[in-house]
């Protein structure tokens, strides 16, 4: 019996000198493994006489079960010690305050078209919105726009591969131009006048001006660092029976020094050509101070609105004119927040985005 008080003795000294479960599990094969002092005492009992066998097997089996006794204590031990030290290797402060889960803000093209939405508010003018996709009479024929103009093809606009209901193609909007002729149509139903634009029937009758902005997605095959296939745009548009280009510039002037926030900037009408207006002009701007002081930045199309896309609108030219222009949001966000890529908008890095918020 001695003999096997001094294994289990030993058995136990050797477990608890074990730091690390590997070691752990070499001790045990000392003594519970295959060729273990257990399990050699357990085959030397072939030799012995069946009285001798009962009595030798029991006090072994002692041994044996307080080995294994001694063997998951120190298991355990090395659990909760391991456990301790991952408990203390990430120990919480809890007197801190929790942490909460950041907010999102709003895209800088969304917080540069809001501003837009509300300088032209302040100034009288409606906001209307729209489909983005659009018949060719809208998007094209409507605003002037003849049937081999290159803005038709397939270099400008994406076309839907199938015709709508009423048998013609469509596409995806390339300006909000098509708001100008939707929003004077209704304008005009909404005050009482009745129209026939095929017919060739106008209304000529009293009216309250019409005073829109039309901001929203637009798309066009073009993609670089200063234009991409999907942009924004805002169309403005102001008619009455005596809208001139004073009006126009008198309007984009308070716009543009509102949407910057300063004076310091000088205004130039350029002569242009664009089908729905005649005369035509593209605007620019140039910055008194400022990183970009000194350079002319264009940042709009505008002119009178051509008689032809009057008529479109359901109004009798010879009573009725009017402005209308065309700006880029993403160009003059860009401009505000010194932005020099278009694509750092639409690649969804949070890292640029969060500057914004």
């Amino acid at each position: 019996m001695n003999d096997l008080n001094s294994i289990v003795d030993a058995a136990k000294a050797a477990f608890i000198q074990a730091t690390t479960p590997a070691d752990l599990e070499n001790a045990k094969a000392q003594f519970l493994g295959k060729s273990g002092r257990i399990t050699e005492l357990m085959k030397g009992m072939a030799a012995l006489s069946v009285e001798e066998k009962k009595t030798r097997g029991a006090a072994i089996n002692v041994a044996k079960q307080a080995i294994e006794v001694a063997l998951t204590d120190c298991r355990q031990a090395l659990a909760d010690a391991e456990l301790l030290k991952q408990l203390q290797a990430e120990a919480l402060d809890v007197t801190l305050p929790g942490r909460q889960r950041g907010q999102g803000g709003l895209h800088p093209v969304s917080l540069a078209q809001e501003r837009i939405e509300a300088i032209f508010g302040s100034m009288g003018f409606d906001v209307a919105d729209g489909p983005e996709i659009e018949s060719d009479w809208f998007s094209f024929t409507s605003l002037n726009n003849p049937p081999n103009h290159p803005a038709r093809s397939m270099q400008d606009t994406f076309y839907i591969d199938t015709k709508g209901d009423d048998g013609v193609y469509y596409n995806l909007r390339p300006h909000t131009s098509p708001m100008q002729i939707r929003y004077a149509q209704a304008h005009v139903r909404k005050h009482g006048g009745e129209f026939d634009v095929a017919a060739g029937k106008l209304y000529s009758g009293a009216m309250p001006e019409i005073r829109v902005i039309a901001p929203g997605r637009t798309f066009r095959v073009d993609s670089d660092a200063t234009h991409s296939p999907m942009f924004h745009q805002v169309e403005g548009l102001w008619v009455g029976e005596n809208i001139s280009f004073k009006d126009l510039k008198s309007v984009y002037l308070s716009f543009i020094t509102s949407f910057f926030e300063t004076d310091a900037l000088q205004l130039r009408f350029r002569p242009s050509y664009f089908p729905f207006t005649e005369p035509s002009a593209e605007i620019d701007i140039m910055f008194e101070s400022g990183p970009l002081k000194g350079r002319w930045l264009e940042v709009s199309g505008s002119g009178q609105v051509h008689p032809q896309v009057i008529r479109n609108m359901g109004l009798d030219p010879e009573r009725y004119i009017g402005f209308a222009f065309g700006s880029g949001i993403d160009r003059l966000a860009m401009l505000r927040y010194g932005v020099s890529d278009l694509r750092l908008f639409f690649e969804g890095d949070v890292r640029f985005l969060s500057q914004f918020q």
